[in-house]
């Protein structure tokens, strides 16, 4: 079963992983970014979402800022010695740790998510996909969401709402152009070895299509 889910907003920032430095957002949401906003209107432990396709239903524009970032985190080992000892601190003092970084965000975003569930081992015998289906349903219809959904970052909130048809595709996205590597997702199948998943994103006439995780042209 699917669902179409319109989403929107002011800002968004996907970040390219090869980009240590600098924040720099792909052109076009990541499917697993989609996947974050599809969770947080509507997660189960006996479902998983799958992204289909992405319609780009504004121009990509982008804009360049400043943000204020913390320049390091806490790690596990500081965690372990504190536990360990039993003394320590176990916080940051952002105003100690704060640093400036440019960002290349996009703006005034807008894209319907098209994604279908799959069901796992952890649905119960009361549940189907049916269940499923009419529960997500209300909860888009009604607004409800278990946290705000947001475009790659927190303070890039995202608006959504159900769809019944893509909206059509921007004159300036008409035709056929290649984006390059983009994430897919994370393979949780090694808990103890998760590994990044990359395909090559094309946007045709506005529409990203996406590949199935085990399908040829996935690569990790």
């Amino acid at each position: 079963m699917s669902v179409q889910v319109e989403v929107w907003g002011p800002n968004a920032l996907f970040s390219r992983p090869e980009m240590s430095t600098e924040r720099v957002s792909y052109d076009v949401m990541t499917p697993s970014a989609a996947r974050g906003i599809l969770e947080s209107v509507y997660w189960h432990p006996g479902l998983f979402w799958v992204i289909d396709r992405i319609y780009v239903c504004s121009p990509i524009r982008f804009s360049s800022i400043r943000r204020n970032e913390v320049s390091e985190k806490i790690s596990a080992r500081t965690v372990h010695t504190v536990m360990q000892r039993g003394e320590g601190e176990l916080y940051l003092a952002t105003q100690d740790k704060i640093q400036q970084r440019a960002a290349m965000i996009l703006v005034d975003v807008r894209y319907v998510i098209e994604a279908h569930f799959e069901m796992t081992d952890k649905a119960q015998p009361g549940d189907n996909p049916g269940k499923f289906q009419d529960i997500m349903t209300r909860r888009l219809a009604q607004g409800k969401c278990y946290h705000q959904p947001y475009f790659g970052t927190r303070e890039f909130a995202a608006h959504f709402a159900p769809c019944t048809a893509p909206p059509p595709c921007p004159p300036e996205l008409a035709g056929e152009k290649d984006l390059g590597w983009m994430l897919l997702d994370m393979d949780y199948t090694d808990l103890k070895n998760i590994q990044p998943m990359f395909f090559r994103a094309v946007l045709r006439d506005g529409v990203l299509q996406v590949p199935a995780p085990g399908s040829e042209g996935v690569a990790r």
